[in-house]
C-alpha cells in the first residue's frame, strides 16, 4: 500500500513453557527465527521479553493465537490473549493477534528434523501476517 510506514515487527508464538520469537520488518516482507525463551517465573519471562525490546525495537508485535482446527476458542487461546494484553500494557505497543493453526507442523516441515521449533513457528506466524499485506507497489 503506498505510504506504508516501515515497521520492525516482533512476533510471538507463546507458550507457558517456551515463547518462539521471530523477527520481520514490512519493508522487506520477510520473516526469521529469531530465538526461544526458556523461563521459569514470570519475571524471568517479563525480563526477556523486555531485553529483546529494548535491542530491537519494534513498532508492532504479532501473537500467534492458537484455535482449535474449527477455529474455535480454546483453554491456550485465553492464556495467549492475556499475554497480549500484558505486552500491550506492559510496554504500550500495538499488538496483533494472528491465528497460529498448523504453524508448529509447518515449522517442523520446515526444520526437517524434531529440532525445538518455537522460533521457526514465531517466522511462520509473521510471514503470514506479513503476507496478508496490501501488495507493494
Amino acid at each position: 500500500m503506498p505510504g506504508m510506514p516501515e515497521e520492525t515487527l516482533l512476533a510471538f508464538d507463546y507458550g507457558t513453557k517456551k515463547i518462539g520469537v521471530a523477527i520481520g520488518n514490512t519493508l522487506t516482507r520477510v520473516a526469521r527465527p529469531l530465538e526461544i525463551l526458556v523461563t521459569v517465573t514470570r519475571e524471568q519471562r517479563f525480563a526477556a521479553i523486555a531485553r529483546l525490546l529494548n535491542e530491537w525495537q519494534p513498532d508492532r508485535v504479532i501473537v500467534g493465537l492458537p484455535l482449535t482446527m474449527e477455529g474455535e476458542v480454546q483453554h491456550s487461546t485465553l492464556h495467549c490473549r492475556r499475554f497480549a494484553n500484558q505486552l500491550h500494557g506492559r510496554y504500550g505497543l500495538a499488538v496483533e493477534l494472528v491465528d497460529e493453526r498448523g504453524s508448529s507442523l509447518e515449522a517442523q516441515e520446515l526444520l526437517g528434523t524434531n529440532a525445538p521449533d518455537d522460533a521457526v513457528a514465531a517466522a511462520v506466524i509473521l510471514q503470514r501476517y506479513l503476507d496478508a499485506l496490501a501488495p507493494a507497489t
